[in-house]
């Protein structure tokens, strides 16, 4: 099959060009372009493979000159190798582009004031409709939310109930629900790996483990504090398996229990039959964790719907919305068990 001319000579395919090759006017093409109901099926056939034959793109430029708008909406994220922001970044582009929306995704090289005013600097540059931020960490929080922009500002982390444009999970109710099970089990004392305690959502996981305690009338077990890796999970985990009052533990997220899980083996402390062990996401390789690990999963993909549901909703003019925090739910597999007696 021979290359199409326009790309031969090194020129990008114009609308004028699709309507020559399709035989129509360009009016026509704009209409297919705008998914307009007055074409008829065939002849908005033979303009989509006109559009394909050439490799037509649309002038976003042009686009934006005949309407107004771009079509696109902003991500800033940070910690992307983490699961919870990729997963949140990953649903927000899926449901921005099943509504219609180019999603542009730019991610923090650190979570200062300054790199995120520089991130949304470059969004702006590219006209962006909306802006969708997900950083839990409270300096960038704190910067994300001095932001004084003329276009709609969505928080999908760091969020809480009631709060206006942000669309969030609820934290604390996950590390509630998943200490819950743990003490309904016979463990009197939940030990707890956190996150980072500069993230809002790593303290809002610890609130939850506390407040479990405290509706029961117990102390909590240890404290020990993570930074979401597995290495952390294992230094942690060598200390709570030296302790033989600890049956039970907490980690904020999963890969901290994986690295929990290790030092725990190491040390001879068995799971669950001795210890105990939830966590928190539920990433995809949770269930072939040895043993399948007791985890909280959160809805990502409700949460980018929400993110760009009230993104669009400011758009159309309707005032500022809250929405109810997304909940998540416990999934248990074989790392939780009930206590043995003492």
């Amino acid at each position: 099959m021979t290359e199409p001319r326009d790309r031969r000579e090194g020129r990008s395919p114009s609308m004028a060009d699709v309507a020559k090759h399709a035989g129509v006017s360009h009016q026509t093409v704009s209409r297919v372009l705008n998914d307009s109901p007055l074409v008829r099926p065939d002849t908005r056939e033979r303009v989509l493979a006109a559009i394909e034959h050439l490799g037509y793109r649309r002038n976003m430029a042009a686009r934006m000159l005949a309407t107004n708008r771009s079509g696109r909406i902003g991500m800033v994220s940070a910690h992307l190798v983490l699961y919870g922001p990729s997963m949140i970044s990953a649903a927000v582009q899926e449901v921005g582009h099943a509504a219609g929306y180019d999603v542009s995704l730019v991610g923090l090289a650190d979570t200062s004031a300054a790199c995120l005013r520089e991130a949304v600097d470059r969004l702006l540059d590219q006209a962006v409709e909306a802006l969708v931020v997900a950083v839990a960490h409270n300096e960038a929080l704190a910067a994300t939310k001095a932001l004084d922009l003329s276009i709609p500002v969505v928080l999908t982390q760091g969020v809480s109930a009631g709060q206006p444009m942000a669309a969030g999970i609820d934290q604390h109710a996950g590390a509630l629900v998943a200490t819950e099970r743990l003490l309904d089990l016979g463990h009197h004392h939940v030990a707890h790996v956190t996150g980072p305690l500069d993230w809002v959502e790593a303290v809002q996981r610890r609130d939850g483990w506390r407040a479990a305690h405290t509706a029961r009338g117990l102390l909590p077990g240890p404290e020990l504090t993570g930074d979401w890796s597995a290495q952390s999970g294992y230094e942690a985990g060598l200390l709570i398996a030296d302790d033989p009052d600890t049956t039970a533990v907490f980690a904020a997220n999963d890969a901290m229990a994986l690295g929990l899980l290790k030092a725990l083996h190491e040390r001879g402390r068995r799971v669950p039959e001795e210890v105990s062990v939830a966590g928190f996401d539920d990433v995809p390789e949770a269930a072939y964790y040895w043993p399948g690990l007791t985890t909280v999963r959160q809805d990502f993909t409700e949460l980018g719907t929400r993110a760009v549901e009230l993104a669009l909703r400011a758009l159309k003019g309707e005032p500022d919305a809250s929405l109810d925090l997304v909940v998540p739910r416990l999934v248990e597999r074989d790392s939780t068990a009930p206590a043995r007696p003492s």
